[in-house]
């Protein structure tokens, strides 16, 4: 069923509500305006975005982390080890000299939204859970709680109701960096991986540690919560959050200037400098992980692009310098980003470097001096470069903006178009849905490939694994296909690395290699654009989080 305008929501009496209900014919409408509602007094802190989750089950589904975030803990995850107001199920955390032997301090006495006791016993039952479908037909790899990471661990242990014991096989940070929601045994001991993969919705209410309880989930539309009695730093004050489902930003903006509203993210830049204006709405932008890239199509043989010079480094490089990030953040995103260096993005603090000793700049003349040099001449002066085989350039650029990502402006595509156009390499564009632009970015093993130029995105963790993902080799997020043996070596290495200090400096050569070899050339970082309303709630602070329910277990009414 399509939405209803907002106006319709706020005209359902008393009486016309009672009519439906006993007809039985509006209740998706009722819903909705239920969602809807403009009204402080009822405290429910009602919220918009562009999501489709399509269950609550998270071992089902890559769609319900935005929806489930506020039911569910992570052992430690992002924001734990960023701000230590913001832990999850564990309190703290060490590992020993060994480098294998990680322990973890669970919340004394804490409970599961049903009053029940959670305990270490039911963070390893979480993973032992995963552990156990491992190599099987049904194995737990369909989802948010996946078994992804998992190889690398020996055993998964509660010492005491209050300890949890994690022995990897060899040193690695990913007892801390998981990102695996902690669900409760009593709830999941008797449902089989068959199920917990497919037919298991996990209906509401939902059983959780987080701060708010799922009672209501209506596909399409939004998910009802309320707040948890048993959370372990007190009930939250607010009455309840009802998160609002759209397929556009639009009705968010509108549902923040009428009031039916009081957090939306997802906004486009037009509509957060318009709201910008509202006295009674506060405009905020949080960094993200997504990195929005150019790629080149590196691959030689079945998938391979319209001219082997894609496949030479050379090439690459010399397009890098025909790139201004900063132009594409002021013109295609109005600022609202930051200009992309290497494949490492600022809100991946441990990690990130400016690679200020080796970055490129934005030099027209430079890029054209490097092709010459490269090989790749204009020797017909007709403005138009050829490959080393004679053929004159016409490249191909596929781009769109992919399924749960922040869209890229198709302004930052016509700039890059322009630029190399200015350099004697003609571009067209084809323009892409999510699905189609999945499939032609496959691996040419599964048909895809046949591009020259790609503008899309990835939004992955800040892990030390996830920011260098897009060079591993035959991984799905390595949309250029490059492949490299050294880079793939530094990452094995990342992959059994404990030692942040040491982590770090093998990041910093793999950052610099694949700049350097540039399959990628990074654009920008965007931000994520969000606004809320300051007439009925207070405590949002100034850094509202994507990888936890802050500041919605902190919020009070006006």
């Amino acid at each position: 069923m399509s939405k209803p305008p907002l106006t319709e929501s706020f005209s359902l009496g008393r009486r016309t509500v009672l009519k439906a209900m006993l007809l039985g014919s509006t209740a998706p409408l009722i819903m909705r305006s239920r969602a809807l509602a403009s009204s402080c007094d009822d405290h429910v802190v009602r919220i918009g975005g562009i999501f489709a989750p399509d269950t609550m089950n998270p071992f089902a589904t890559w769609s319900s982390f935005q929806s489930t975030i506020y039911a569910y803990d992570f052992l430690v995850g992002v924001d734990a080890q960023r701000h230590p107001d913001r832990k999850g199920f564990a309190k703290e955390w060490s590992v020993a000299d060994d480098n294998i032997t990680w322990t973890f301090k669970i919340w004394p006495n804490m409970k599961w939204s049903d009053g029940q006791p959670a305990s270490a016993r039911d963070a390893a039952f979480t993973y032992n859970y995963l552990l156990s479908s491992m190599g099987k037909p049904d194995e737990l790899n369909v989802g948010w709680n996946s078994t992804g990471g998992l190889e690398n661990i020996a055993t998964i242990s509660a010492v005491d109701d209050e300890t949890l014991q994690i022995v990897t096989k060899a040193p690695t940070r990913w007892p801390i960096d998981n990102w695996i929601m902690m669900i409760p045994e009593h709830i999941w001991k008797n449902i089989s991986h068959a199920d917990a993969r497919s037919t298991f919705r996990n209906d509401p209410p939902l059983v959780g540690t987080g701060p708010m309880i799922v009672q209501e989930f209506q596909q399409g539309q939004f998910v009802r919560y309320s707040p948890n009695p048993y959370f372990r730093t007190g009930k939250p004050a607010i009455g309840g959050m009802i998160f609002n489902f759209f397929q556009t930003a639009d009705p968010i903006a509108q549902g923040l200037k009428s009031g039916s509203l009081d957090f939306g993210i997802s906004l486009t830049t037009a509509q957060w400098d318009d709201l910008s204006k509202d006295p009674d709405i506060v405009p905020d932008q949080s960094r993200t992980e997504q990195r929005n890239y150019l790629a080149f199509n590196t691959v030689s043989g079945k998938g391979e692009g319209s001219t082997k010079a894609l496949q030479d480094p050379a090439f690459r490089d010399a397009i890098g310098y025909a790139i201004d990030q900063k132009v594409i953040v002021d013109r295609a995103f109005r600022g609202h980003a930051e200009p992309g260096v290497g494949i490492i993005m600022p809100a991946a603090t441990d990690y990130y470097s400016d690679l200020n000793n080796i970055r490129r700049h934005f030099d027209l003349a430079e890029a054209n001096r490097r092709l010459d040099a490269a090989g790749y001449r204009d020797t017909n002066s007709d403005g138009i470069r050829e490959d080393k085989e004679g053929n004159s350039f016409q490249l191909e650029l596929i781009t769109g903006t992919l399924s749960g990502l922040l869209e890229i402006p198709i302004a930052a595509v016509q700039l890059i178009v322009g630029w190399l156009g200015e350099i004697g390499i003609p571009t067209s564009v084809s323009q892409l849905d999510s699905g189609a632009l999945n499939a032609r970015t496959a691996a040419p093993a599964k048909d895809g490939g046949g591009w020259d130029l790609l503008v899309a995105a990835a939004w992955l963790s800040p892990s030390a694994q996830d920011v260098l993902v897009l060079g591993k080799s035959a991984d799905r997020q390595n949309r250029s296909y490059w492949k490299n043996e050294k880079f793939d070596a530094l990452l094995s290495e990342v992959n059994v690395t404990a030692n942040l200090k040491k982590s770090r400096d093998l990041v910093d050569q793999a950052a610099r290699l694949i700049y350097a070899e540039a399959p990628y050339i990074m654009l920008c970082y965007p931000s994520m654009l969000e606004a809320y309303r300051k007439d009925c709630f207070d405590g949002w602070g100034k850094d509202i989080s994507m990888w936890s329910y802050s500041p919605f277990d902190r919020l009070r009414p006006v």
